[in-house]
Protein backbone atom coordinates (compact mmCIF):
# COMPACT_ATOMS: atom_id res chain seq x y z
CA UNK A 1 0.00 0.00 0.00
CA UNK A 2 2.71 2.45 0.86
CA UNK A 3 4.42 1.58 -2.12
CA UNK A 4 1.28 2.44 -4.49
CA UNK A 5 0.86 5.83 -2.20
CA UNK A 6 4.58 6.86 -2.65
CA UNK A 7 3.82 6.48 -6.72
CA UNK A 8 0.93 8.28 -6.47
CA UNK A 9 2.11 11.12 -4.37
CA UNK A 10 5.34 11.44 -7.24
CA UNK A 11 2.37 11.45 -9.71
CA UNK A 12 0.39 13.91 -7.98
CA UNK A 13 3.28 16.65 -7.92
CA UNK A 14 4.37 15.95 -11.18
CA UNK A 15 1.09 16.82 -12.96
CA UNK A 16 0.81 19.89 -10.34
CA UNK A 17 4.49 20.84 -11.46
CA UNK A 18 3.97 20.69 -15.23
CA UNK A 19 0.33 22.06 -15.26
CA UNK A 20 1.93 25.36 -13.74
CA UNK A 21 4.67 25.42 -15.58
CA UNK A 22 2.77 24.82 -19.00
CA UNK A 23 0.21 27.52 -17.60
CA UNK A 24 2.52 30.50 -15.88
CA UNK A 25 5.74 29.52 -17.87
CA UNK A 26 5.47 27.96 -21.52
CA UNK A 27 4.86 30.76 -24.12
CA UNK A 28 3.48 28.57 -26.39
CA UNK A 29 -0.29 26.84 -27.15
CA UNK A 30 0.30 23.29 -25.50
CA UNK A 31 -1.41 20.73 -27.69
CA UNK A 32 -1.98 17.46 -24.94
CA UNK A 33 -5.37 17.96 -24.43
CA UNK A 34 -5.74 16.27 -20.87
CA UNK A 35 -4.30 19.61 -18.99
CA UNK A 36 -5.56 19.80 -15.44
CA UNK A 37 -5.88 23.67 -15.90
CA UNK A 38 -7.60 23.18 -19.36
CA UNK A 39 -10.14 20.45 -17.96
CA UNK A 40 -10.30 23.11 -14.73
CA UNK A 41 -11.81 25.61 -16.90
CA UNK A 42 -14.11 23.72 -19.52
CA UNK A 43 -15.77 22.22 -16.46
CA UNK A 44 -16.39 25.32 -14.17
CA UNK A 45 -16.86 27.48 -17.28
CA UNK A 46 -19.65 25.13 -18.97
CA UNK A 47 -21.22 25.59 -15.01
CA UNK A 48 -20.64 29.43 -14.61
CA UNK A 49 -22.41 29.95 -17.93
CA UNK A 50 -25.27 27.77 -17.10
CA UNK A 51 -25.88 29.77 -14.36
CA UNK A 52 -25.69 32.68 -16.13
CA UNK A 53 -27.91 31.50 -18.63
CA UNK A 54 -30.70 31.28 -15.77
CA UNK A 55 -30.26 35.11 -14.89
CA UNK A 56 -32.65 37.00 -16.66
CA UNK A 57 -31.73 41.06 -16.55
CA UNK A 58 -28.87 41.53 -18.74
CA UNK A 59 -26.87 43.44 -16.55
CA UNK A 60 -26.59 41.36 -14.04
CA UNK A 61 -25.69 38.71 -16.00
CA UNK A 62 -22.60 40.19 -17.44
CA UNK A 63 -22.11 41.24 -14.18
CA UNK A 64 -22.08 37.91 -13.40
CA UNK A 65 -19.96 36.32 -16.16
CA UNK A 66 -16.88 39.15 -15.65
CA UNK A 67 -16.66 37.51 -12.44
CA UNK A 68 -15.39 34.06 -13.82
CA UNK A 69 -11.77 34.76 -15.19
CA UNK A 70 -10.39 36.63 -11.84
CA UNK A 71 -12.19 34.49 -9.87
CA UNK A 72 -11.02 31.36 -12.00
CA UNK A 73 -7.48 32.45 -11.68
CA UNK A 74 -7.21 32.52 -7.90
CA UNK A 75 -9.34 29.55 -7.35
CA UNK A 76 -6.89 27.30 -9.79
CA UNK A 77 -4.25 28.51 -7.66
CA UNK A 78 -5.56 26.84 -4.77
CA UNK A 79 -6.18 24.34 -6.47
CA UNK A 80 -2.41 24.00 -7.45
CA UNK A 81 -1.45 24.50 -3.79
CA UNK A 82 -3.65 21.88 -2.46
CA UNK A 83 -2.51 19.65 -4.45
CA UNK A 84 1.52 20.39 -4.07
CA UNK A 85 0.42 20.19 0.01
CA UNK A 86 -1.19 16.76 -0.43
CA UNK A 87 0.93 15.15 -2.73
CA UNK A 88 3.85 15.87 -0.23
CA UNK A 89 2.16 14.81 2.66
CA UNK A 90 1.27 11.10 0.64
CA UNK A 91 4.81 10.95 0.03
CA UNK A 92 5.67 11.75 3.60
CA UNK A 93 2.98 9.06 4.95
CA UNK A 94 4.04 6.51 2.51
CA UNK A 95 7.96 6.81 3.76
CA UNK A 96 6.44 7.06 6.96
CA UNK A 97 8.71 10.10 7.67
CA UNK A 98 9.31 10.42 12.00
CA UNK A 99 7.58 13.16 13.57
CA UNK A 100 8.12 15.38 16.30
CA UNK A 101 5.01 15.98 17.44
CA UNK A 102 3.15 17.37 20.91
CA UNK A 103 3.09 14.34 23.78
CA UNK A 104 -0.05 12.04 23.49
CA UNK A 105 -0.31 13.07 19.60
CA UNK A 106 -0.78 10.08 17.92
CA UNK A 107 0.71 10.51 13.76
CA UNK A 108 -1.89 10.35 11.07
CA UNK A 109 -2.76 11.27 7.50
CA UNK A 110 -4.10 14.28 8.69
CA UNK A 111 -0.70 15.28 10.93
CA UNK A 112 1.17 15.04 7.40
CA UNK A 113 -1.66 17.60 5.85
CA UNK A 114 -1.06 20.03 8.92
CA UNK A 115 2.71 19.58 8.53
CA UNK A 116 2.52 19.77 4.62
CA UNK A 117 0.85 22.95 5.06
CA UNK A 118 3.01 24.87 7.73
CA UNK A 119 5.94 23.45 5.63
CA UNK A 120 4.33 24.27 1.98
CA UNK A 121 3.89 27.99 2.97
CA UNK A 122 6.98 28.60 5.49
CA UNK A 123 5.17 29.19 8.43
CA UNK A 124 7.42 27.02 10.83
CA UNK A 125 5.24 26.62 13.58
CA UNK A 126 8.04 24.00 15.07
CA UNK A 127 4.47 21.64 16.71
CA UNK A 128 5.46 19.34 14.03
CA UNK A 129 8.97 19.03 12.96
CA UNK A 130 10.85 16.16 10.74
CA UNK A 131 13.44 13.81 11.85
CA UNK A 132 15.62 12.04 9.92
CA UNK A 133 17.17 12.63 7.15
CA UNK A 134 14.74 12.09 4.36
CA UNK A 135 12.06 14.14 6.10
CA UNK A 136 14.52 17.05 6.78
CA UNK A 137 15.01 17.50 3.18
CA UNK A 138 11.84 16.90 1.87
CA UNK A 139 10.88 19.63 3.99
CA UNK A 140 13.43 22.07 2.54
CA UNK A 141 12.66 21.22 -0.78
CA UNK A 142 8.71 21.81 -0.16
CA UNK A 143 9.68 24.85 1.70
CA UNK A 144 11.54 26.12 -1.66
CA UNK A 145 9.27 24.60 -3.64
CA UNK A 146 6.47 26.77 -1.67
CA UNK A 147 8.41 29.91 -1.87
CA UNK A 148 8.94 29.60 -5.55
CA UNK A 149 5.38 28.79 -5.81
CA UNK A 150 3.87 31.86 -4.38
CA UNK A 151 7.10 34.05 -6.04
CA UNK A 152 5.91 32.70 -9.10
CA UNK A 153 2.20 33.53 -8.31
CA UNK A 154 2.91 37.19 -7.20
CA UNK A 155 5.17 37.82 -10.52
CA UNK A 156 2.54 36.40 -12.74
CA UNK A 157 -0.57 38.65 -11.89
CA UNK A 158 1.35 41.80 -13.15
CA UNK A 159 2.12 40.25 -16.61
CA UNK A 160 -1.77 39.39 -16.68
CA UNK A 161 -2.86 42.18 -16.27
CA UNK A 162 -0.45 44.19 -18.09
CA UNK A 163 -1.90 42.36 -21.07
CA UNK A 164 -5.06 42.62 -20.28
CA UNK A 165 -4.99 46.55 -20.24
CA UNK A 166 -3.16 46.51 -23.48
CA UNK A 167 -5.45 44.57 -25.07
CA UNK A 168 -8.58 47.35 -23.99
CA UNK A 169 -6.58 49.95 -25.17
CA UNK A 170 -7.40 49.07 -29.20
CA UNK A 171 -11.54 48.56 -27.42
CA UNK A 172 -11.71 51.75 -26.13
CA UNK A 173 -10.24 53.88 -29.29
CA UNK A 174 -13.03 51.91 -30.84
CA UNK A 175 -15.95 54.04 -29.40
CA UNK A 176 -15.35 56.95 -30.94
CA UNK A 177 -14.09 55.27 -34.22
CA UNK A 178 -17.04 52.93 -34.79
CA UNK A 179 -19.63 53.23 -32.02
CA UNK A 180 -19.94 50.52 -28.94
CA UNK A 181 -20.55 48.20 -29.91
CA UNK A 182 -18.55 48.34 -32.51
CA UNK A 183 -19.60 47.88 -36.33
CA UNK A 184 -17.89 47.83 -39.71
CA UNK A 185 -20.59 49.91 -41.21
CA UNK A 186 -20.64 52.63 -38.32
CA UNK A 187 -16.95 52.72 -38.57
CA UNK A 188 -16.66 53.31 -42.48
CA UNK A 189 -19.14 55.54 -42.32
CA UNK A 190 -17.51 58.05 -39.88
CA UNK A 191 -13.88 57.24 -41.77
CA UNK A 192 -16.13 58.39 -45.12
CA UNK A 193 -18.02 61.32 -43.27
CA UNK A 194 -14.14 62.74 -42.37
CA UNK A 195 -12.81 62.04 -45.51
CA UNK A 196 -10.25 59.63 -44.22
CA UNK A 197 -11.51 56.81 -45.67
CA UNK A 198 -8.71 56.64 -48.17
CA UNK A 199 -6.13 57.10 -45.80
CA UNK A 200 -6.57 54.17 -43.53
CA UNK A 201 -3.08 52.81 -43.28
CA UNK A 202 -1.60 53.73 -40.08
CA UNK A 203 -4.74 52.85 -38.45
CA UNK A 204 -4.51 49.64 -40.27
CA UNK A 205 -1.28 49.21 -39.22
CA UNK A 206 -2.03 49.67 -35.78
CA UNK A 207 -4.94 47.03 -35.97
CA UNK A 208 -3.12 44.49 -37.29
CA UNK A 209 -0.25 44.90 -34.20
CA UNK A 210 -3.11 44.73 -31.99
CA UNK A 211 -4.31 41.29 -33.18
CA UNK A 212 -1.12 40.02 -32.91
CA UNK A 213 -0.49 41.05 -29.49
CA UNK A 214 -4.07 39.78 -29.06
CA UNK A 215 -3.17 35.68 -30.24
CA UNK A 216 0.36 36.08 -28.86
CA UNK A 217 -0.97 37.08 -24.99
CA UNK A 218 -4.18 34.73 -25.36
CA UNK A 219 -1.57 31.45 -26.38
CA UNK A 220 0.52 32.70 -23.37
CA UNK A 221 -2.49 33.14 -20.90
CA UNK A 222 -5.52 31.42 -21.84
CA UNK A 223 -7.82 32.65 -19.38
CA UNK A 224 -7.57 35.98 -20.86
CA UNK A 225 -9.90 34.62 -23.06
CA UNK A 226 -12.73 35.27 -19.80
CA UNK A 227 -11.93 38.88 -18.97
CA UNK A 228 -14.58 41.02 -19.76
CA UNK A 229 -14.45 44.77 -20.94
CA UNK A 230 -14.79 47.68 -18.26
CA UNK A 231 -18.54 48.40 -20.64
CA UNK A 232 -21.16 45.59 -21.57
CA UNK A 233 -21.56 46.46 -24.93
CA UNK A 234 -17.63 46.26 -25.75
CA UNK A 235 -15.29 42.98 -26.00
CA UNK A 236 -12.47 41.51 -27.53
CA UNK A 237 -14.15 39.71 -29.60
CA UNK A 238 -16.41 42.45 -30.88
CA UNK A 239 -13.36 44.45 -31.51
CA UNK A 240 -11.90 41.71 -33.38
CA UNK A 241 -15.15 41.34 -35.42
CA UNK A 242 -15.35 44.87 -36.36
CA UNK A 243 -11.61 44.91 -37.61
CA UNK A 244 -12.55 41.73 -39.76
CA UNK A 245 -15.49 42.69 -41.23
CA UNK A 246 -13.77 46.36 -41.63
CA UNK A 247 -11.08 44.85 -43.93
CA UNK A 248 -13.14 42.41 -46.10
CA UNK A 249 -15.42 45.24 -46.86
CA UNK A 250 -12.13 47.10 -48.27
CA UNK A 251 -10.71 44.17 -49.80
CA UNK A 252 -13.70 43.06 -51.39
CA UNK A 253 -14.48 46.95 -52.27
CA UNK A 254 -10.69 47.11 -53.97
CA UNK A 255 -9.44 46.27 -57.05
CA UNK A 256 -5.88 48.32 -56.44
CA UNK A 257 -2.87 47.74 -54.24
CA UNK A 258 -3.61 50.41 -51.48
CA UNK A 259 -6.08 47.30 -50.19
CA UNK A 260 -2.35 45.37 -49.28
CA UNK A 261 -2.53 46.79 -45.72
CA UNK A 262 -6.28 45.46 -45.72
CA UNK A 263 -5.13 42.14 -46.50
CA UNK A 264 -2.12 42.14 -43.49
CA UNK A 265 -5.02 43.20 -41.11
CA UNK A 266 -6.99 40.84 -42.56
CA UNK A 267 -4.85 37.83 -42.40
CA UNK A 268 -3.04 38.44 -38.80
CA UNK A 269 -7.31 38.95 -37.00
CA UNK A 270 -8.20 35.67 -38.92
CA UNK A 271 -5.29 33.93 -37.64
CA UNK A 272 -5.92 35.38 -34.10
CA UNK A 273 -9.41 33.81 -34.21
CA UNK A 274 -8.76 30.66 -35.85
CA UNK A 275 -6.23 29.65 -32.73
CA UNK A 276 -8.33 30.62 -30.31
CA UNK A 277 -11.21 28.40 -31.56
CA UNK A 278 -8.31 26.05 -31.14
CA UNK A 279 -7.10 26.83 -27.87
CA UNK A 280 -10.88 26.56 -26.49
CA UNK A 281 -11.06 23.19 -28.36
CA UNK A 282 -14.63 24.54 -30.40
CA UNK A 283 -15.53 23.79 -33.40
CA UNK A 284 -16.64 26.71 -36.15
CA UNK A 285 -19.99 26.73 -36.70
CA UNK A 286 -21.94 28.76 -39.38
CA UNK A 287 -23.97 31.87 -38.57
CA UNK A 288 -28.07 31.22 -38.63
CA UNK A 289 -28.54 34.53 -39.70
CA UNK A 290 -26.74 36.38 -42.07
CA UNK A 291 -25.15 39.47 -40.75
CA UNK A 292 -25.40 41.15 -44.09
CA UNK A 293 -28.23 41.19 -45.82
CA UNK A 294 -28.07 42.41 -49.65
CA UNK A 295 -30.53 44.94 -47.93
CA UNK A 296 -28.19 46.15 -45.38
CA UNK A 297 -25.40 45.97 -47.94
CA UNK A 298 -27.55 48.68 -50.13
CA UNK A 299 -27.90 50.85 -47.29
CA UNK A 300 -24.24 50.76 -46.52
CA UNK A 301 -23.26 51.30 -49.91
CA UNK A 302 -25.77 54.10 -50.92
CA UNK A 303 -24.35 56.11 -47.45
CA UNK A 304 -20.48 55.80 -48.87
CA UNK A 305 -21.47 56.79 -52.50
CA UNK A 306 -23.26 59.49 -50.91
CA UNK A 307 -20.21 60.82 -49.17
CA UNK A 308 -17.83 60.79 -52.13
CA UNK A 309 -16.60 57.35 -51.64
CA UNK A 310 -16.10 55.03 -54.69
CA UNK A 311 -17.80 51.40 -53.97
CA UNK A 312 -18.00 48.78 -55.99
CA UNK A 313 -21.44 47.45 -58.14
CA UNK A 314 -23.31 45.68 -55.32
CA UNK A 315 -23.49 42.04 -56.76
CA UNK A 316 -19.79 42.16 -57.04
CA UNK A 317 -19.13 43.10 -53.64
CA UNK A 318 -21.75 41.00 -52.37
CA UNK A 319 -20.05 38.09 -53.87
CA UNK A 320 -16.40 39.02 -52.76
CA UNK A 321 -17.68 39.79 -49.58
CA UNK A 322 -19.20 36.54 -48.73
CA UNK A 323 -15.93 34.88 -49.99
CA UNK A 324 -14.23 36.30 -47.18
CA UNK A 325 -17.12 36.15 -44.38
CA UNK A 326 -16.92 32.23 -45.15
CA UNK A 327 -13.17 32.21 -43.83
CA UNK A 328 -13.77 34.01 -40.71
CA UNK A 329 -17.33 33.99 -39.42
CA UNK A 330 -18.09 30.29 -38.49
CA UNK A 331 -14.46 30.76 -35.88
CA UNK A 332 -16.15 34.02 -34.37
CA UNK A 333 -19.41 32.54 -34.14
CA UNK A 334 -18.57 29.56 -32.42
CA UNK A 335 -16.54 31.79 -30.02
CA UNK A 336 -19.32 33.71 -29.22
CA UNK A 337 -21.63 31.06 -28.37
CA UNK A 338 -18.70 29.51 -26.15
CA UNK A 339 -17.72 32.30 -24.56
CA UNK A 340 -21.45 34.14 -24.05
CA UNK A 341 -19.95 37.82 -26.25
CA UNK A 342 -23.02 38.57 -28.43
CA UNK A 343 -21.32 39.28 -31.99
CA UNK A 344 -21.99 42.94 -33.33
CA UNK A 345 -23.75 43.51 -36.33
CA UNK A 346 -21.94 44.52 -40.01
CA UNK A 347 -24.01 47.71 -40.36
CA UNK A 348 -26.46 49.11 -37.27
CA UNK A 349 -30.14 50.14 -38.08
CA UNK A 350 -29.75 53.21 -35.72
CA UNK A 351 -26.35 55.06 -35.21
CA UNK A 352 -25.62 54.29 -31.43
CA UNK A 353 -25.23 56.31 -28.73
CA UNK A 354 -20.95 56.16 -27.62
CA UNK A 355 -19.82 55.47 -24.48
CA UNK A 356 -18.29 58.55 -24.02
CA UNK A 357 -21.47 60.74 -24.68
CA UNK A 358 -22.99 58.88 -21.71
CA UNK A 359 -22.54 59.75 -17.90
CA UNK A 360 -24.31 58.82 -15.00
CA UNK A 361 -27.51 60.86 -14.54
CA UNK A 362 -26.98 62.69 -17.73
CA UNK A 363 -28.61 62.46 -20.74
CA UNK A 364 -27.12 62.20 -24.14
CA UNK A 365 -26.65 65.50 -26.08
CA UNK A 366 -29.21 66.09 -28.44
CA UNK A 367 -28.31 65.68 -32.06
CA UNK A 368 -24.57 64.65 -31.32
CA UNK A 369 -24.28 61.45 -32.83
CA UNK A 370 -20.26 61.38 -33.31
CA UNK A 371 -17.04 63.22 -33.09
CA UNK A 372 -17.74 65.00 -36.61
CA UNK A 373 -21.45 66.47 -35.24
CA UNK A 374 -18.62 67.74 -32.27
CA UNK A 375 -16.38 69.44 -34.51
CA UNK A 376 -19.40 70.66 -36.83
CA UNK A 377 -21.19 72.17 -33.77
CA UNK A 378 -17.62 73.74 -32.39
CA UNK A 379 -17.22 74.98 -35.58
CA UNK A 380 -20.93 76.85 -35.25
CA UNK A 381 -20.33 78.00 -31.53
CA UNK A 382 -16.86 79.55 -33.01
Amino acid sequence: MSVICFFVAILIIGIVFLDTFEAMILPRRVRHPYRPARVFYRSSWTVWSLLADRIAQSRTRQAFLSIFGPLSMFVLIIVWAIGLIFGFALLHWSLGTPLGTPANTSIRLTTYVYFSGTTFFTLGYGDVVPIGMIGRSLSIMESGIGFGFLALVISYLPVLYQAFSRREIIISLLDARAGSPPSAGEFLRRASEARSLMNLGPLLIEWERWAAELLESHLSFPVLRFYRSQHDNQSWLAALTMILDSTAFLIANSEEPEGYQARLTFAMARHAAVDLVLVSQTTPSPLEIDRLPPSSLKFLSDNLKAMGYPVRKDADLDKALDELRSLYEPFVNTLSQYLKFPLPEFVLANQPVDNWQTSPGMPRSPGLSSLQDLERRHEHWE
